[in-house]
């Protein structure tokens, strides 16, 4: 039996740990990072993304967020350094929000929230054969965060709101070749980082997180465009606005937050 999951209802985020026990795990995603805890580490190297061979192929609608994915079939697009020990492949990106003129992000960083948050989500294909395999593995995967701040519009971000129209409905998905999501970073890469988890079930905890310090800047109205995405498929009844599909900080429960500058 497939289970159901939510970010509203009875199967939300709260309810999570009745079907994924994890949920209440020594690892889980995510955290509000407290800077003057934070310890900086002088070995932490300058995280380097190759995205320049970048290749896009479909923008979709998973019931739950926009994703965007990429042919991860070589080392075409990739991150390394920082905490990581190897390369990890890109596989896709995703966003996380809130209602209109309220936080979205999942991440906080003392105790502040964010309009939104954007992950960029790799995996370890030097040890692991596929990305379902690497999900399920302490250290499977490599999570970019990106803070998205109200302000001006974001040129790069017309991309994909100008493409969410198609993809309203929960299920739907488009062809969206040609995105690099280079554009989508802050001019500094500086970064915390700590191990942690997926933040949707089944809560895995196999991510090394980099949350970039410097956000991006976006538009109230681009960040409207996502509102018009809906949590439901089109033959569906009950019509939901997608919207504050993020999950709450959870307890740190020992572990460090590293920082990459002091």
């Amino acid at each position: 039996m497939r289970h159901t999951w939510a970010f509203s209802s009875a199967s939300c985020p709260s309810a999570w740990y009745k079907v994924y026990p994890i949920a209440e795990g020594n690892r889980q995603s995510p955290i509000d990072i407290v800077p003057a805890d934070a310890v900086f580490d002088a070995k932490l190297s300058p995280i380097s993304l190759s995205y320049n061979n970048c290749t896009s192929v479909s923008i979709s609608n998973n019931g739950h967020s926009v994703v965007v994915e990429f042919i991860d079939s070589d080392e075409r697009s990739v991150i390394r350094g920082g905490p990581l020990e190897n390369m990890y492949r890109l596989k896709q990106f995703h966003f996380h929000w809130g209602g209109k003129g309220c936080r979205g992000s999942e991440h906080t960083v003392g105790g502040k929230t964010y309009a939104s948050e954007l992950h960029l989500v790799h995996w370890n294909a030097i040890k692991y054969k596929s990305f379902g395999e690497a999900a399920a593995a302490p250290d499977g995967l490599a999570v970019l965060g990106i803070f998205l701040e109200i302000g001006d519009e974001h040129r790069a971000l017309h991309q994909i709101t100008d493409a969410l129209y198609m993809v309203k409905f929960k299920g739907s998905v488009t062809d969206f070749k040609g995105f690099n999501p280079k554009c989508l970073l802050p001019n500094s890469l500086e970064y915390w980082t700590y191990p942690g988890s997926l933040t949707t079930p089944p809560l895995y905890e196999s991510v090394t997180w980099i949350l970039l310090k410097e956000p991006i800047y976006v538009s109230e109205k681009q960040m409207g465009k996502f509102r018009t995405l809906l949590f439901n498929g089109e033959e569906e009844d009950d019509r939901k606005r997608m919207e504050n599909n993020f999950r709450p900080p959870q307890p740190l429960r020992g572990r460090t937050v590293q920082a990459s500058f002091k």
